[in-house]
């Protein structure tokens, strides 16, 4: 099958990465009747307002953070039949000026069912996200920091969380920035000592710790990945092995001690 690499809007493509954000595909059938596949490069307003099926490209630090929380958020409604935690999946608005957007996290509450939905409605459902979480690409930042942001209070999204990442003085920076909606608009969050945002449908604060993301509970314990809980539990088995073993040889000692004074008294 031949596939066809066609301009968006007359755009002249960089040979040499012609889909810098990504690609959508669509079957177009010749006038010899030939059918080929054609590939369109996506663009910034593609990726502010996606279609199910493009193909979307993301750093490895990216796809990190968000299926870390996604992991920890839906352990932690897990006991919620009505809540959900949706990745990367569109959301429709009832607004009816605004086309769907494509969250990386969203989190909903009182769910009257649950589907395998391609893009989840507001009006269909019921309800809408309750907190979004953004994790920013440097190349697309303008999407999460400027333009969601007023898109995002303007369809009633009550908590809308930025992880950014941009570049200072030839440095990258991670910075969190959160928003809570009010009768005004959206008022900017205030962190903790330590630099946390307080994340207040899913009760937990969500921090930077060096190249990590992190969730802690309210007690301020950090809430592990998979990986993490990997480590720890083999750190944890590696202990109570070297435990049992001093035990071990405690008890061997105190045998050899017993049997030692035993035989002096006998």
């Amino acid at each position: 099958m031949k596939i066809a690499t066609t301009p968006t809007n007359g755009e002249i493509l960089d040979k040499k990465d012609p889909y810098p954000y990504g690609w959508r595909e669509a079957m177009r059938t010749l006038p010899d009747g030939t059918e080929i596949l054609e590939r369109t490069p996506l663009t910034l307003e593609d990726i502010l307002h996606p279609q199910v099926g493009d193909y979307r490209m993301h750093s490895d630090e990216h796809e990190r953070f968000c299926n870390y929380l996604y992991n920890v958020l839906s352990a932690r409604l897990a006991d919620q039949p009505d809540a959900i935690v949706l990745h990367d999946l569109r959301v429709a608005w009832a607004h009816p000026d605004f086309r769907a957007h494509g969250p990386d996290i969203a989190v909903i509450f009182k769910l009257r069912r649950r589907i395998n939905w391609s893009t989840f409605s507001e009006e269909e459902e019921g309800t809408k996200p309750s907190l979004i979480i953004e994790i920013v690409s440097p190349s697309t930042r303008s999407t999460d920091v400027v333009t969601k942001v007023d898109h995002y209070a303007r369809v009633g999204v009550p908590n809308y969380i930025i992880v950014d990442r941009f570049e200072r003085q030839g440095v990258m920076v991670r910075e969190l920035v959160g928003y809570h909606l009010t009768p005004t608009g959206y008022d900017q969050l205030s962190p903790n000592a330590d630099g946390w945002l307080w994340l207040e449908p899913v009760n937990l604060w969500l921090g930077l710790d060096g190249e990590d993301l992190v969730c802690y509970d309210e007690s301020g314990e950090a809430l592990l990945n998979y990986v993490g809980m990997t480590e720890a539990r083999a750190e944890a088995e590696a202990r109570a092995a070297a435990e049992a073993q001093s035990l071990a040889a405690a008890e061997e000692r105190i045998r050899q001690l017993e049997a030692e004074l035993q035989r002096r008294t006998s």
